[in-house]
């Protein structure tokens, strides 16, 4: 079988994208990085199998995939190791580094794959904590290699941050992009930033809560509770950037002044919050802010994500429900 797909590390996170690839009738083969003993070896891919096999149990539970299907959708992945007679890398097209966070496991995989993958091959380390930028050191063809950041669990998160370097070609990053589309995935792009998009964001929302519990302010459960039917339903809908704009950055700015004065600095607003204020780019109302308005009917705008608000509250079953005021008899 031709492996368009490999994955360079059998743990979660690689057994996650092959799943995500096979789903979509895309074979994949996923790699042992590890010198282990033959027993040792058969273990792990026992291991991969059977947590590849029970994901897949739960989507034909959640009727995503006919349970018949199943057997012809694990007969697209297989494994191979790093010291294998056959290379495994030898057709593939995109590689996925997925192996632990240890620089020296990282240099490891990329000189094996330097030496093993075919020049037309597009790389990209999974990795949550190096930047691209000095990942890309260690490849022998930097334009095309990237960071591909999977969200966990990989196979049913759909977002992909892209990391790009200077050196990150853009037909590289098309030809990933494209791949990622084609199994249903929704990749974004960034620079070298630690952190990417959503963990940097994700971390500060987390340990606030934290703070909250720490203070005193709530207990946990009315933490969590507040997050998910205040703070998160809302942010299904409108972007964090197009939820300023709807409010006005305005609004946000002198929010952060006082909660800055009477919490902590860490809620000054940043210098592009001041910037559109006092340019007069205070979102919706002004017709430019974070987004560009001017060619938008903000009626329907409105109503569009009103609707969309409303069917995510009726999924949760928190729509408010109308009660006729009881009738003098």
């Amino acid at each position: 079988m031709s492996h368009e797909i490999a994955v360079m590390g059998a743990g979660r996170m690689g057994r996650g994208i092959a799943l995500s690839y096979i789903f979509a009738g895309i074979p994949v083969v996923l790699i042992d990085m590890k010198i282990r003993s033959s027993n040792e070896r058969q273990a792990l891919t026992d291991s991969a199998l059977n947590e590849i096999q029970r994901d897949l149990n739960f989507l034909s539970d959640m009727g995503l995939v006919e349970n018949e299907c199943i057997p012809d959708i694990m007969s697209l992945v297989s494994f191979s190791h790093r010291d294998a007679t056959e290379n495994p890398l030898k057709n593939a097209r995109f590689i996925f580094e997925g192996v632990p966070e240890v620089l020296d496991a990282k240099r490891e995989a990329f000189t094996y794959a330097n030496e093993a993958a075919p020049d037309n091959a597009v790389i990209a380390s999974t990795t949550s904590t190096f930047l691209v930028t000095d990942l890309s050191q260690l490849v022998k063809k930097p334009s095309r290699f990237m960071n591909a950041h999977w969200l966990n669990p990989a196979h049913l998160m759909p977002l992909i941050e892209i990391s790009r370097s200077k050196e990150t070609s853009q037909s590289s990053l098309n030809e990933m992009i494209k791949s990622l589309e084609s199994v249903g995935k929704m990749p974004i792009v960034c620079s070298a930033s630690a952190g990417y998009i959503v963990p940097r964001i994700q971390a500060l929302a987390m340990n606030e809560a934290a703070r909250l519990v720490e203070e005193g302010v709530a207990s946990a459960e009315d933490v969590d509770k507040a997050i998910n039917v205040g703070f998160g339903i809302r942010f299904a809908v409108l972007g964090l950037l197009e939820f300023i704009d709807w409010g006005g950055g305005d609004i946000l700015y002198y929010a952060s002044k006082y909660l800055a004065r009477e919490v902590g600095e860490r809620y000054e607003a940043p210098d592009i919050v001041r910037e559109n204020m006092e340019s007069g780019r205070n979102g919706l109302r002004d017709g430019q802010g974070f987004f560009d308005y001017s060619d938008v009917d903000v009626n329907s705008y409105r109503q569009q994500r009103m609707q969309d608000f409303v069917a995510q509250l009726r999924f949760k079953n928190l729509l408010p429900t109308y009660k006729p005021a009881a009738k003098d008899e």
